[in-house]
C-alpha cells in the first residue's frame, strides 16, 4: 500500500495553522482540562484531530482512525488496530503539558499502519512549520535531506530522553539526560543524530509508530526492553532506541536498573 506522503505533510501543515498555531499562548482556562490525573487536553487536541481525522479517511477510503483523543474517549477505538483495515493513528498535540503552559515544544504526530505493521510516519513541528516524513524502506526525509541517526559512542559521550523517567544508573553514565517533554521532539532529535538514545515505558502507539520507524529508517536500532521487535500496539514492555546493536546491548541493564 502506498500513500501520497506529500498530501498527508499538506493536510498535516493545514491542521496545525488552523487548529494548533493560532491558539498557541491565547488557550483560555475553559479551553484546557484534566482527562486523567495529570494529563491534559484542550481545545487544539481536540479540534486538530476532528479535522486530521475527516481529512486522512478522505484520502485512503475505507481507513480507520485511532486518534489519542478517540482513545480517550472509548478505549474500544484502540481495538481498531487489531482490524483487516489500513489504520491512520494521531496525536493530535503531542507535549500538550508544554503547549497549554506556552513552551514552543510539541509537534503532531501522524502514522499509517496496517497488520500490525507501520508502513509511514509524519512528525511535524508547527512553530518551525517543518515535517520529517518515513515510509517503510524508503528513508526517512526532512523534504530533500536524508536524516541520519548519531553514529555509535562511548556511554560517555551519549545524549539520551527516558521521557518524563529519571534514572541514576545513566546520569553518571552518559554525558546528558534531556527532559523535553515531547516525544515528537525526541524522535526529530533522534532521526536527525541530535539525541542517541531515548527509552520509553509506555507504549501509546501514537506516540511512537511513525518515530520507531522514523529512527529506524536513519539507520537506529530500536526494539522491545525484551528484544522483541517494536509493533503499534500497548505493551507491558518499554521500547529502548539506540545507535546500533552494541550500545543497545550496553544501555539495556542500566535501563532495567
Amino acid at each position: 500500500m502506498r500513500i501520497d506522503v506529500g498530501k498527508v505533510v499538506d493536510i498535516i501543515r493545514d491542521a496545525a495553522k488552523a487548529e494548533i498555531v493560532p491558539r498557541f499562548c491565547a488557550l483560555q482556562a475553559h479551553q484546557i482540562r484534566e482527562k486523567g490525573p495529570g494529563n491534559l487536553v484542550t481545545e487544539a487536541d481536540i479540534e486538530a484531530e476532528k479535522v486530521l481525522t475527516r481529512r486522512l479517511q478522505e484520502l485512503l477510503p475505507g481507513a480507520r482512525v485511532v486518534g489519542e483523543e478517540a482513545v480517550a474517549a472509548d478505549p474500544h477505538v484502540m481495538d481498531l488496530l487489531h482490524g483487516d483495515a489500513p489504520v491512520w493513528i494521531i496525536d493530535p498535540v503531542d507535549g500538550t503539558a508544554n503547549f497549554a503552559k506556552n513552551r514552543p515544544v510539541f509537534g503532531v504526530i501522524v502514522a499509517l499502519v496496517h497488520g500490525g505493521r507501520t508502513l509511514a510516519g509524519w512528525i511535524h513541528d508547527p512553530l518551525a512549520d517543518v515535517t520529517a516524513t518515513v515510509e517503510a524502506g524508503q528513508g526517512a526525509w526532512i523534504g530533500d535531506v536524508r536524516l541520519r541517526a548519531a553514529p555509535s559512542a562511548p556511554l560517555s559521550e551519549l545524549v539520551g530522553s527516558l521521557g518524563f523517567r529519571r534514572n541514576k544508573q545513566l546520569s553518571g553514565r552518559v554525558r546528558e539526560m534531556l527532559v523535553q517533554g515531547s516525544v515528537a521532539h525526541d524522535y526529530l532529535g533522534l532521526a536527525g543524530g541530535r539525541i542517541h538514545f531515548a527509552y520509553y515505558r509506555r507504549l501509546n502507539p501514537w506516540d511512537h509508530a511513525a518515530g520507531v520507524l522514523m529512527f529506524q529508517e536513519a539507520g537506529g536500532h530500536a526494539a522491545l526492553l525484551d528484544g522483541a521487535p517494536y509493533r503499534p500496539f500497548p505493551g507491558p514492555t518499554g521500547v529502548l532506541l539506540a545507535p546500533d546493536q552494541q550500545v543497545w546491548d550496553e544501555l539495556r541493564p542500566l535501563i532495567e536498573a
